[in-house]
Formats: C-alpha cells, structure tokens, sequence
C-alpha cells in the first residue's frame, strides 16, 4: 500500500516539469563545474639518443601534429646551433619547424606564454637550469617535448639529459644504425681529434655506432695516440 501512496509523488517530482526539482538540479551542477573546472595536464616527453637516430625528426613530428589540432605551440633551441639554419629546428633529413633560439634556459619561462605546447631541441647544450624550466612549464598545465643527445662522444651521459629523462612523464629511446656492422647504434663516436664536449658537427665529425664498435674505436684511438707519442720520442 506504500508504493501506491507514493507513486504519485514521485511521478510529479521526476516526471513532469517540477521547478523545485530544476532548480535544485542547476544549482547542483553549477555548483560542481564551479569548483572543479577542466584544466590541462602538463606532462614532460623525452626524446633521446645518438646522432643520427632521428630525435629532431621525431621531436618536429610531435609538434606538427600539435600545430594540426590547432594547439599553441611554440619550439625552442639553443642560439649555438646554427648548422642548418639559424631560426629552424632541422632534421637530417631537412624537415624543418620554424623555432625561437634562445641564450639560456630562463627565457623559456619568460617566452612560453599562452601556449599549449613547447617543443626543446638539443637540450643537452643548456645548462641545468633546464630541468627546473620543463617542471615549471608542465606545472602550468603545458606538454613539454625534450629532445637531446643522452651521451657525449665519450659514452658518458650528457649534461641535463638523464635528470630530464629522470622527471619525464615519457621516454622515447632512438636508435641510430651502426655504420660498422649495421647492429642498433646508441653511442655518438667523434671521427676527429679533439677534446671539446661541444663540438657541432655532422657525417665529417661523428658517426654512429653500436656497444662493440664504440669501444672497438675507443681502443683504435689508444692505440693511435700511443703510436703518435713513440713517433715524437724518436
């Protein structure tokens, strides 16, 4: 006898146009949209690995796929390399993104504004300050793509790079072909004397080369020098 009593309440109340019921309704869901409001999620994308393994190609596809969803971007590069083009991002392959290059990691900060996304080239070239740059920017709601060599030409790992590949969200790991022996490449083997870390150079200064051949070539280089210095002493 209870559900026949009630029925008729609970048919006016949910089945007719009630304007108790609607305006609680409204206010329920105003009041809900009000406090959480839909923000963006930064995240922090890394892009590693040796010469020749397709980063920058891997870094301008990201972007240009941003660009066609008609998101903000917007891509950075150090104001040293100047290889290809001094307002490009260029890849091997010469794709190409129009870029700003920047002196230091902090104008990034003061340069990313009202994007959607930022695109970081060579990021092993900038100083440490970087790494706090990318955590700031994702901390705004912004997706930070970072790509970078995660070794010099002596295998050691590359400045700000294993920090950025510590506090990434993501890590893609590229891999070059080894020019010896045609294995995965992940070493940046430099072909010419000398003992700078930062030696900007393509095909006539490094090549690519798997584990093997990288310490193969690192004996052959022993070996040279040591012939050289006999050669003097005689």
């Amino acid at each position: 006898m209870g559900y026949v009593f009630a029925y008729p309440i609970f048919f006016r109340y949910f089945c007719t146009d009630n304007p108790i019921r609607n305006r609680i309704t409204q206010n329920m869901y105003s009041e809900r949209d009000s406090q959480s409001p839909i923000q963006r999620r930064g995240t922090i994308e890394v892009v590693c690995g040796s010469m020749f393994s397709g980063k920058t190609e891997e870094l301008i596809r990201r972007m240009k796929r941003a660009q066609f969803a008609k998101q903000k971007v917007e891509i950075f590069k150090p104001a040293i390399d100047v290889r290809y083009s001094e307002l490009e991002v260029v890849s091997h392959n010469h794709n190409s993104i129009i870029s700003t290059p920047v002196d230091s990691a902090a104008s990034i900060l003061l340069l990313a504004e009202d994007v959607e996304v930022v695109g970081i080239d060579e990021a092993q070239f900038f100083d440490m300050a970087i790494i706090d740059v990318c955590r700031k920017l994702a901390s705004r709601g912004i997706r930070v793509i970072v790509a970078g060599l995660d070794m010099d030409y002596k295998g050691v790992p590359f400045g700000p790079m294993p920090a950025l590949m510590a506090i990434a969200d993501d890590v893609f790991k590229a891999h070059a072909i080894c020019v010896r022996c045609g294995n995965l490449a992940n070493f940046s083997h430099r072909t010419v004397e000398s003992t700078r870390q930062v030696l900007l150079g393509e095909t006539e200064k490094y090549e690519p080369l798997c584990r093997h051949c990288f310490e193969e070539a690192a004996k052959e280089l022993i070996y040279q020098v040591e012939e050289n210095i006999f050669k003097e002493e005689e």
